[in-house]
Order: C-alpha cells, then structure tokens, then sequence
C-alpha cells in the first residue's frame, strides 16, 4: 500500500493559507481527544521545522515562526528566544538569520552538516561521510512509500529538511485516512512512521541539535534544535500509543 502524497522537494509545505496549529506538544494535550486534528498538528509542526532546516529565512516564513501559537510552542516546551529575535525588524533580522543558517550549516569552515549520514553512528562503521548506507536506506525508504523526488532535486536524500518533509506529509496522509475511517491504512501509515523514527530520526537528531545548541550565536537556532529535540522524544513516547489505538480499531 502506497501513500498518495505529491512529489518531495521542500517548495510547498506551508498550507494554502491556513493557520498552523501547534497545541498538540502543550503540556495536557492528548491525542484521543481529537485524533485527526492530532495529526494535522504533529504534520504542521514537521513542515515547518522542515522549512526551518531547509534553507535560509525568508519572510514569508519568518512570519510563519513569529505566529503566536508556534511562538506559545516554543514556550511551552522551555525555549526562550532573547532580544536577538524579538527587538529587531524583520529585515535585520532576516538577515542576522542567513548569515548564522550560513555559519552553522553551510562553511565553508567548520559546520554541522545536516545530514544523517554524517551524524547516525552505525554498527557496520558506514558513517561520516556522505552518500553512506544511511543516506541509501533514506532514499529507498520514501520511494518504497510512493514518493518521487522532483527532477531539479540536486540536494542529498538525508537531509534534515527532507526527512522531515517525509514525517509531514505522512503525518498528514494519516489525519486523512483517519477522516476517510481508513483503519487499515491508518496503521499502515502509523507503523511506517514509527519505523523512519525510530531507525532514522531518532539515531541522528538528537545529537544533531545537541551540536546546534552548542554553537549557535543567536538564540533563534539554538532554541529552534531544543524544540526539535523536544518533539522527537515527543513523538518516539506517543507514536506507540498511536498505534495501539489504531489496532483496538482494526480488529
């Protein structure tokens, strides 16, 4: 079974002008209240991290990241932007933001690659570098679940940004299979998504954004990879419990 999802590149993750909606990590939330907006939560939240991690700021996505309800996430999970972020104007700030994505991500001195191959330490030693076994696993994973890179895709397949973009569009291919009461296809999508958590995202990332926070200069990054990490152990608890309901339904 083949998720219907579009093709992957990074260029059209933020909805056609609808609001996102974050409340999902706030402390009390639970999932079995309202399971597809669930879904459509966790989905917005990866796609705008996804954006987040792609590139520089522009601004139209900063104004994304200054909506009050992604700006209450960041608090409620302990983030804590400073006056390099909140007192200076957008275009200061566009700009103080690229020359840091620059610094941070890009070199051409020493940076944090945002790829997993650099970072998942593998028992077979096939790490470090790029285009290792991880990067290959990456690639087949999304093909394998019905997805397509676009033609002028240049980047590599484990690139944070596209991960991420994967976990948004299949988190969203689930809230719609929970509209339709698809239950097979909903724990088909819920077990695939614990699978690229729990032996991808969850082997790099954190330690990615531990690297993150340790060198940024501007709070806006370093506060961005703890939301990240937050929301990885986030999800790695409550996905099994997603499952778990999602069988009950099943049988």
């Amino acid at each position: 079974m083949n998720l219907i999802m579009s093709d992957i590149y990074l260029n059209d993750i933020i909805p056609e002008k609808k609001p996102y909606n974050y409340n999902i990590i706030k402390k009390g939330n639970r999932m079995t209240k309202k399971p597809v907006e669930t879904a459509k939560q966790r989905s917005n939240i990866y796609g705008l991290l996804a954006l987040i991690y792609r590139a520089e700021i522009n601004k139209e996505l900063l104004k994304n990241i200054k909506d009050p309800g992604f700006l209450d996430v960041l608090s409620e999970m302990g983030a804590v932007l400073e006056d390099d972020f909140l007192d200076k104007s957008d275009e200061d700030l566009i700009e103080d933001l690229a020359v840091e994505y620059t610094k941070l991500f890009l070199g051409p001195g020493k940076h944090i690659s945002p790829h997993e191959s650099i970072h998942h330490e593998r028992d077979d030693g096939d790490w470090g570098q790029f285009w290792g076994k991880s990067t290959v696993e990456i690639k087949k994973f999304i093909e394998t679940a019905g997805l397509e890179y676009k033609d002028d895709f240049t980047g590599l397949p484990d690139h944070i940004s596209v991960e991420l973009e994967f976990m948004q569009r299949a988190s969203a291919r689930e809230a719609q299979a929970r509209e339709e009461g698809n239950n097979e296809e909903l724990l088909y999508c819920l077990k695939m998504e614990k699978k690229f958590i729990e032996e991808h995202l969850l082997k790099w990332v954190p330690v990615f954004c531990d690297k993150i926070i340790s060198d940024a200069e501007l709070s806006f990054y370093r506060e961005i990879a703890k939301v990240t990490k937050h929301f990885m152990k986030f999800e790695e608890e409550e996905i099994i419990e997603y499952i778990s309901e999602a069988e009950k339904a099943v049988k």
